[in-house]
């Protein structure tokens, strides 16, 4: 099945840019402490939080959606309580995001006209899904699983099986000395690999120069200041102003708000997986519907008509196909909002 194109759009950004994402964090844990807690899984991922912000690295990583596979390098560093970072494709086109604290710039030549607020949250820059807690034990079953070696580092392999159907499992490895995540893969019910990341070259180090962290790719520079991580749940769920969210799985709670359009957006969170719902007015170009998947990443689409207005719901994220309709089934669209006129 197609997507639409600004469909399209979304999911290349988020390919590029969602790969180090688990969508959680903990309390900090220095680096150097060994797991303590009784369950040696869930302390080892207490770990891993932390560790995607305040571990200094560079590196090289692959990135496999279905037959889609992105190579990028980056660099990341920890310093004086602020992150920096610098995303840069290695394949498909030229472009690079950078972040220095809550600041981003993103240079993405090669795509056509994109909009950074399609790119971000769903990525390392999500500070409204990293900023939450969330008891997502409660909905995967933590396992240590054994140990291994990736990018010339000792690691150790946690898996995450889901508990119900309305989820995927996860496996990850972390590194030993840091839990910094080096390795993941998305799973579903039968075992098969939907997503796989990997570091393939990989350097843990504080030293790294200002000028990695430099913008260096010519083109047009979209620019923004991420919001607040602490912004209040109840300015999510403002943002679904004119539509109700009637069904959801168990444990996804309102985690960020992007924006979209003329439409209205909600992403929401298990502490692990994520998915957004979108409602936006039709426009003259009739859209297909029903589901399509790369990857472990799901696009719903499902057309309603409100007062005789057309509507267009579609829900992205990491959950199956028959969640993501159901997801989908349960928005219901006010009636007022079906009389505003569009602008």
């Amino acid at each position: 099945m197609m997507v639409p194109v600004g469909m399209n759009v979304r999911l290349v950004g988020t390919a590029l840019v969602t790969v180090l994402v688990l969508l959680f964090a903990m309390q900090p844990v220095k680096a150097d402490e060994s797991p303590a807690d009784p369950d040696p899984a869930m302390a080892w991922l207490e770990r891993m939080g932390p560790a995607l912000n305040m571990t200094s690295y560079r590196g090289v990583f692959v990135y496999a959606r279905g037959d889609r596979v992105h190579s990028m390098r980056i660099a990341h560093r920890y310093r004086n309580g602020r992150v920096e970072e610098r995303l840069v494709m290695q394949d498909g086109g030229s472009g690079e995001i950078v972040r220095k604290g809550m600041n981003v710039v993103c240079v993405l030549p090669d795509r056509g006209r994109i909009s950074l607020e399609e790119v971000i949250p769903s990525g390392p820059f999500a500070e409204a899904f990293t900023s939450q807690l969330m008891p997502f034990g409660q909905w995967y079953q933590p396992e240590l699983i054994g140990e291994d070696r990736v990018a010339g580092y000792d690691v150790v392999t946690v898996a995450l099986t889901a508990r119900d159907s309305d989820r995927y499992s996860h496996r990850l490895w972390l590194e030993k000395e840091t839990a910094l995540l080096v390795k993941s893969h998305v799973r579903n019910a039968d075992g098969e690999v939907l997503e796989h990341f990997q570091f393939t070259n990989l350097d843990i180090t504080g030293d790294i120069p200002d000028e990695e962290f430099e913008v260096q790719t010519r083109g047009r520079e979209i620019t923004r200041t991420l919001d607040d991580a602490g912004q209040p749940r109840q300015s999510m769920i403002a943002r679904m102003n004119g539509w109700t969210l009637n069904w959801r799985p168990e444990g996804f709670e309102p985690a960020a708000a992007p924006r979209s359009g003329k439409g209205k957006a909600v992403a929401f969170s298990d502490g692990l997986a994520a998915f957004s719902v979108f409602v936006e007015p039709m426009g003259r170009l009739k859209m297909p519907t029903g589901a399509s998947r790369i990857g472990a990443t799901t696009v719903y689409m499902r057309e309603v008509a409100v007062n005789e207005r057309a509507f267009l719901i579609a829900v992205v994220g990491e959950i199956p196909p028959a969640t993501a309709r159901k997801v989908a089934d349960g928005v219901k669209i006010d009636g007022a909002l079906g009389l505003v006129s569009e602008r």
